[in-house]
């Protein structure tokens, strides 16, 4: 059965992308700050489509199983709206489901990627997702909010942080408004590295 997870880099003080966000300035221009690590795997660059001689580590490995035990995305609006121009064809190589209340005929990539438009809310994607991933898991790639929205739902099992060393001092945190007495927590594993420190969560709700 599927299990619903998120995997997400954060500064150190909690924020998960910058200001003014937008098509012209992603993440509000932090993903270098906070993504330092995975830029610098080769694995990352790899689903890209991208061909380098960057690292192979353990780090890579750990990127990869993310990626093979995934088998459906969940995005807000505004992630999708910021990456649509310039995600290179195929990224996610499985079904999007991107909650907006645009009406929109689903967009058809050449590959394996297809991005779906929900108009009636998280459950409703979430319902239709379950049938694309065929037992894997599903992903809440974001934005915070819409990552919030499954949390406090108590719809998430299992979340990936990677905390980078690194204050931003502004901008959106990812764990801005969550129900503090949703779940139960429990650290399962925690990687150190030079750029990030990786934990894994599993989420018990109450």
């Amino acid at each position: 059965m599927s299990n619903i997870i998120f995997d997400s880099g954060i500064s150190l003080d909690g924020f998960f992308a910058g200001e003014n966000r937008g098509p012209s300035n992603p993440m509000g221009s932090v993903s270098g700050k906070i993504h330092t690590w995975m830029l610098n795997q080769k694995a990352f660059w790899e689903y890209l489509g991208v061909e380098n001689s960057k690292e192979d580590g353990s780090e890579g490995k750990l990127i990869r199983d993310t990626i093979d035990r995934t088998g459906a995305f969940i995005m807000g609006k505004r992630m999708f709206e910021e990456g649509e121009a310039s995600w290179p064809n195929d990224l996610y190589k499985a079904d999007v489901y991107v909650l907006t209340h645009e009406k929109r005929s689903p967009w058809i990539q050449q590959g394996t990627t297809t991005f779906y438009f929900i108009n009636d809310g998280i459950e409703s994607a979430l319902d239709k997702a379950r049938l694309s991933a065929k037992e894997k898991d599903i992903r809440i790639q974001g934005g915070a909010n819409t990552i919030q929205q499954f949390l406090n739902a108590g719809l998430v099992d299992e979340f990936f942080i990677h905390i980078a060393p690194v204050f931003l001092g502004s901008g959106i945190r990812l764990f801005d408004g969550i129900d503090k007495d949703k779940y139960d927590l429990q650290i399962v594993e925690v990687i150190p590295s030079a750029l990030t420190t990786h934990l894994r969560y599993k989420l018990t709700k109450k």
